[in-house]
């Protein structure tokens, strides 16, 4: 199982939506470094979830200038770009969340194993 350079022990490649949330954490770690200033779908998305993400394992970047509403952020942005806006908002905040729970499935498993010492979790 291939381990995401930029979680936090805890692989994601393989968890759906990973594609989405990892452009997103690039996106994100690209404005705090001051590589970019503006913040894509695929950031304000992730930065919607990033308390749970991080609750989850996964190491998501503080961006500065990050909109204090993502949510709102994120649907003016699709509304820029897209006639239903609104379908779409909802199909990626879906993408999200069965990210999420997947995520956090994974990460509950491995405590438990950690917990438990299992060979196989060190």
């Amino acid at each position: 199982m291939a381990m995401s350079a930029h979680a936090h022990c805890v692989p994601i490649d393989d968890l759906p939506g990973a594609d989405f949330v990892q452009r997103g954490l690039d996106a994100l770690r690209a404005v705090a470094g001051g590589e970019r200033r503006t913040f894509t779908p695929e950031a304000l998305l992730v930065a919607i979830g990033a308390r749970r993400l991080r609750a989850a394992g996964l190491e998501v970047p503080h961006a500065p200038g990050c909109p204090r509403q993502p949510e709102l952020a994120l649907y003016e942005a699709l509304a820029e770009a897209h006639a239903d806006a609104h379908s779409r908002y909802n199909a990626l905040i879906r993408r999200l969340v069965s990210f999420e729970r997947a995520l956090e499935a994974r990460h509950r498993r491995l405590g438990e194993a950690l917990s438990a010492g299992h060979p196989a979790s060190r």
